[in-house]
């Protein structure tokens, strides 16, 4: 229940900054440009609000809602359709009064600042944290696979060499590069010999059916690091520290052989070989129906992990490119979208999925990437051009610019309705989606 807590708190948490900012980009070009704003608000207010209090022209407050924000500039069509108030004559404080590249300016803010505050964030954790990844030629003693990685040819105990006849730097962007880039080959080191894996049609639709087991990952030896409550390893006498080398007669060299061995002697009295301050020593286990020890490896002392620390001048230009890989990253991942293999309807998720991804105890430096990527996420579903987004907006403001003919009132109305039934719609669908794989 802890850890739930743990994941809501930091997902409102996230959401509320991201809100505020998007909204304060509305907001502040709207003030730049003398134009009247009448609300300010966090989540949204139906019927009443949490809090509110208003300083000058503005309405500040907090709705019960927690469902996004707004800021609602007077004579604007937008989703408190305030009908009442474009009856009236337009005033030359109201959004409707002003010339389109202004409107322009005070829709496209909220996208604007959104991206900033991902840049923003981004400079301040690589000067705060730096970077740390894994380098692939780092990775030596090769690869273990899932059985998607098996079923297309590749072998635990390969070497990645190439991803699409090009060197991936990161171990663990190797999955991503292969699906964002439609990588169609992989060049691995198996023995002494370079062999070519192609990658078959329909592995799309089958790796994302996978994605909550690692396609490839890292193989490395059994070295004991924490132990689970009740570990009926720790009970018998293996320490945090000790190399574990084999089960009964059979040596197991790496921890996926120790794991794939192990499960073959459920509900048994095992000897568990292993090696203490070069010391090889046998000890008994009584394994239960579950075939394991209860204890969790330490891989990291076998590997050298590549960091780099940032200055805040070197800082700044990384996080630019940060942002903008990272918008790319995304924007390809949406392309997938319209892949018929990823049967998007399925994979739609709401705010579960949301705050899944979110750690289960507090760490800052997940909290800010989190945070950075879904300002960029909100950016780029807000410019979509769809009625009611940001991005619908800015369509009928380029068509007014382009055509020099500013679309009807009557006009604006229906295409706002017909967005607003459209989100509403996406998100009973992704949440009613979350809902279903919890029972599922």
């Amino acid at each position: 229940m802890e850890q739930i807590l743990i994941k809501t708190f930091q997902l409102l948490f996230s959401l509320s900054i991201l809100v505020v900012v998007h909204e304060f980009g509305h907001f502040l070009f709207a003030k730049i440009f003398k134009t009247r704003v009448e609300k300010f608000y966090l989540f949204f207010d139906y019927k009443f609000s949490l809090f509110k209090k208003k300083i000058g022209e503005t309405e500040y407050g907090i709705g019960w809602i927690p469902l996004g924000g707004y800021v609602k500039i007077a004579g604007m069509i937008d989703e408190s359709m305030d009908k009442e108030q474009l009856k009236q004559e337009a005033q030359p404080d109201e959004y409707r009064s002003k010339p389109a590249w202004q409107r322009f300016f005070m829709i496209i803010g909220g996208v604007l600042f959104n991206l900033i505050l991902a840049i923003v964030i981004y400079i301040i954790t690589l000067n705060v944290f730096g970077t740390e990844y894994l380098p692939t030629k780092n990775v030596k003693y090769g690869i273990t696979c899932d059985s998607l990685a098996k079923e297309i040819g590749l072998k635990n105990g390969d070497y990645i060499v190439k991803v699409g006849g090009n060197e991936v730097e990161n171990f663990f962007k190797i999955p991503e590069t292969i699906i964002l880039n439609n990588v169609k080959d992989i060049t691995v080191k198996r023995n002494d010999s370079i062999i070519n894996i192609d990658i078959p049609n329909g592995f799309l639709s089958k790796f994302l059916k996978n994605a909550k087991t690692p396609f490839i990952n890292i193989r490395f030896p059994f070295k004991v690091g924490e132990f689970a409550k009740k570990s009926v390893g720790e009970k018998a006498g293996i320490e945090k520290g000790d190399l574990i080398i084999g089960v009964n007669d059979v040596k197991t060299e790496y921890f996926d052989e120790f794991r794939d061995e192990i499960q073959k002697h459920k509900n048994s009295l095992v000897n568990i070989s292993i090696v203490r301050k070069n010391e090889k020593l046998n000890i008994p286990v009584n394994l239960d129906e579950t075939g394991l020890l209860g204890i969790a490896p330490d891989p990291t002392s076998f590997f050298e992990y590549k960091r780099q620390e940032y200055n805040i001048i070197q800082a700044i230009p990384a996080g630019i490119t940060k942002a903008y890989t990272t918008t790319v990253s995304y924007i390809k991942q949406l392309k997938l979208l319209f892949n018929p293999e990823v049967k998007a309807y399925d994979s739609v998720g709401g705010f579960i999925t949301i705050g899944s991804i979110f750690p289960s105890t507090w760490n800052w430096e997940t909290f800010w990437a989190l945070t950075a990527f879904l300002s960029i996420i909100l950016a780029i579903m807000n410019i979509l051009p769809i009625p009611a987004l940001d991005g619908g907006h800015l369509i009928f403001i380029l068509y007014e610019m382009i055509t020099k003919r500013k679309p009807s009132d009557k006009f604006l109305e229906r295409a706002q309705m017909v967005g607003m039934i459209l989100l509403i719609t996406l998100l009973v669908w992704a949440n009613l989606n979350d809902i279903l794989k919890l029972f599922r």
